[in-house]
């Protein structure tokens, strides 16, 4: 598990070495591989256009970045010192992102959808559901997030993204309210939009949840199986034991715990792999999102089982997830028997098809 997967410095340029559980890079490995990016494509640009201002264009756009560094190392900003960290949950954040537009755009395709309308949608998706995600995870870790803390240091800890703390379910409801209002301002079928991007959000979720595991949250329970792992004191899992007095600071790792984050986003795959199944085949607009609405809250209930960072609510043993996932789960069943109601309805009768009898 790494929290931090690399952290590049400027001194020396050329350093390659692993520290505690970092990988420090000098900012030479950084530009040398910005530079041989830059080339490659420059070098297809030049191929596909033949337009040297094209090529130009975007070879000031690739300047940007190493000029851009170059400066900061000169100058006496404290990331001079620090180097620049790439946290391993933010970068598998930035990946799922990508592989899920890219996918959502494949499925437009497909349905002869101009992929344009995806690429406006994401940025619609993106920023209410960061905020969904995260002011759900503040709201439900409130007392642990802002434990001691004073001042400015309350928005500090409410904004830090990069160090983890985002819900799934968070992201869904923001997501779907950016959605709604982009369909509202382009005159899209909501429906329609929302099958061709379900599959996407697990192929996002799949990949956070490989982040989560990198930085230690959504831990699950004790567990004796082989696969159990054990989280290195700078994760948030040796955190929350230490706080519950599980382990002492002696101790060089968490007890044995479910991999709980695996679990997670291997089903996820799945999922996002049976929805790619349904698109093809679906029997009518919305068939998609209401398969979701009902297959994943059964994967997240089960998996809060063995999950062992949220506690009851409202007096009960069920977590918070447990009981938005009953909500969610006889919403889908409703969508689906309501839209399928829909689609009999308004298909054609046997004889507009075939013609008149005799």
């Amino acid at each position: 598990m790494r929290k931090v997967l690399l952290r590049f410095i400027f001194e020396p340029v050329w350093e390659w070495q692993s520290v505690g559980n970092e990988l420090i890079v000098g900012f030479g490995w950084l530009l040398a591989v910005w530079s041989l990016l830059a080339a490659v494509s420059l070098i297809l640009l030049w191929v596909k256009t033949r337009r040297p201002r094209e090529v130009f264009v975007s070879a000031v756009f690739w300047s940007i970045v190493p000029v851009a560094l170059l400066f900061v190392s000169k100058s006496e900003f404290f990331i001079r010192d620090t180097g620049i960290p790439v946290f391993g949950y933010g970068f598998m954040m930035f990946v799922g992102f990508v592989c899920g537009t890219a996918l959502a755009v494949y499925h437009a395709r497909r349905i002869r959808m101009d992929a344009s309308i995806i690429v406006d949608l994401m940025t619609w998706l993106l920023i209410p559901g960061l905020i969904g995600a995260r002011a759900f995870y503040v709201i439900q870790y409130s007392d642990r997030i802002f434990r001691e803390a004073q001042g400015l240091e309350y928005l500090k800890r409410a904004l830090a993204v990069q160090d983890g703390g985002l819900v799934f379910y968070g992201s869904v409801i923001g997501g779907a309210i950016g959605g709604w209002l982009f369909c509202r301002s382009r005159g899209i079928r909501p429906l329609e939009l929302a099958d061709v991007v379900a599959p996407s959000l697990f192929v996002g979720l799949a990949l956070g949840r490989i982040g989560c595991f990198l930085y230690g949250c959504c831990y699950g329970g004790a567990c004796n199986l082989p696969w159990a792992v054990r989280f290195p004191p700078d994760s948030l899992t040796y955190q929350a034991q230490l706080d519950a007095g599980i382990i002492d600071r002696t101790a060089t790792a968490t007890t044995a715990l479910h991999p709980t984050q695996i679990y997670s986003s291997l089903l996820a795959f799945l999922l996002a792999a049976f929805l790619c199944w349904c698109f093809r085949r679906r029997p009518f607009e919305g068939f998609v999102v209401g398969m979701m609405f009902v297959l994943y809250p059964i994967n997240r209930f089960v998996l809060e089982l063995i999950r062992n960072d949220e506690k009851g609510q409202l007096g009960t043993s069920l977590t918070i997830s447990q009981l938005i996932s009953i909500g969610l789960f006889i919403t889908g069943i409703v969508l689906l028997v309501r839209l399928s109601k829909k689609s009999d309805m308004v298909k054609p009768s046997p004889a507009s098809t075939t013609g008149q009898a005799g």
